[in-house]
């Protein structure tokens, strides 16, 4: 019996990459991995033909090319990356170009990876939080969270997944633990004492892996995924324990985080104040116990630190 295909928009990136060695690790499994992608012959593309993947060359700026990638498949994985352009704009453009190409093609089960419109509890008239680019507080996850009604207009079956902060932000965002003047390493993080969903993006695509092996159970549902929910101080401590060397946790303010000069300092700085002010609506939307019944390999921070050290020594 020939296997489903399932498109992976962004097979070669964090989220998608993760679902497709998910599909290509399970032999026996009901799937196979039609991998989409901008480049397909970078090394990543190369490693993902190799095991097994169709590797098919997509623009998601370009409804045709989507259309054509979506083919013939029973499901699609639908991503985008707010971070390779920093517009909002751009982005609700792929994802409306996704959930088309989801139409037209027949695909029989969507996952559009998505976070909250933070607008419905912040509006742009809320001083709390600056507004952004004129019509967001939070444009990375406004805009994610404005396409879910792009796949709603569509009809096609979707499942919203809600995703949460990567930990590899520790190694590829300046999020790591930094020395100051006198030696001491410290972890910075604008939340207070309250907890931050985190997980490692590998398991994003795992998680989504279990959701489409439960075939329609997720159907028309929002689906929120976390490896652990910790605060900055239980970070700094496991951090220290994996680096066997003291870390201090410092709550700095969103505000001293937005003029940080961070990439997207100001973004990031609503994006914590966000998740700080409505630490029980944002932890509560994502559950531990689906995540770890949905992908049972599902990496505690600690297991991940583990696995990370050594490149976490060097950030």
């Amino acid at each position: 019996m020939a296997k489903k295909i399932i498109a992976v928009v962004g097979a070669t990136g964090a989220q998608g990459g993760g679902l497709a060695r998910a599909i290509l690790a399970d032999s026996n499994g009901d799937f196979a991995v039609r991998a989409l992608t901008r480049k397909p012959d970078s090394d990543k593309a190369r490693a993902l033909a190799s095991q097994g993947a169709e590797v098919v060359a997509t623009d998601l700026d370009d409804v045709v090319s989507l259309r054509e990638a979506f083919r013939g498949a029973h499901g699609a994985f639908c991503v985008t990356n707010f971070w390779e352009h920093f517009s909002p704009e751009k982005e609700m453009t792929q994802a409306k170009n996704q959930a088309q190409a989801c139409k037209a093609a027949g695909i029989k089960h969507a996952i559009w990876s998505t976070l909250e419109d933070t607008r419905l509890k912040v509006p742009l008239s809320d001083g709390r939080m600056p507004t952004l680019k004129e019509k967001y507080k939070v444009p990375h996850f406004d805009a994610k969270g404005a396409s879910d009604d792009a796949f709603r207009a569509t009809g096609v079956p979707t499942t919203f997944l809600l995703t949460s902060f990567y930990w590899e932000n520790l190694l590829y965002f300046g999020m790591g633990p930094k020395a100051g003047a006198d030696g001491k390493l410290s972890f910075v993080l604008p939340m207070g004492d309250k907890k931050l969903p985190g997980i490692s993006a590998d398991d994003i695509g795992k998680c989504a892996y279990g959701i489409f092996r439960q075939g329609e159970v997720f159907i028309g549902k929002t689906v929120g995924i976390a490896g652990e929910h910790l605060t900055g101080a239980q970070m700094a401590e496991a951090i220290a324990m994996s680096l066997g060397r003291p870390v201090v946790h410092q709550a700095v303010s969103p505000e001293a985080y937005r003029s940080s000069g961070l990439p997207g300092a100001d973004d990031l700085g609503n994006m914590f104040q966000y998740k700080r002010d409505f630490e029980s609506d944002f932890c509560g939307a994502r559950n531990l116990r689906l995540a770890r019944a949905l992908n049972p390999e599902l990496k505690t921070f600690g297991k991940w630190l583990e696995e990370n050290r050594e490149r976490l020594r060097t950030t």
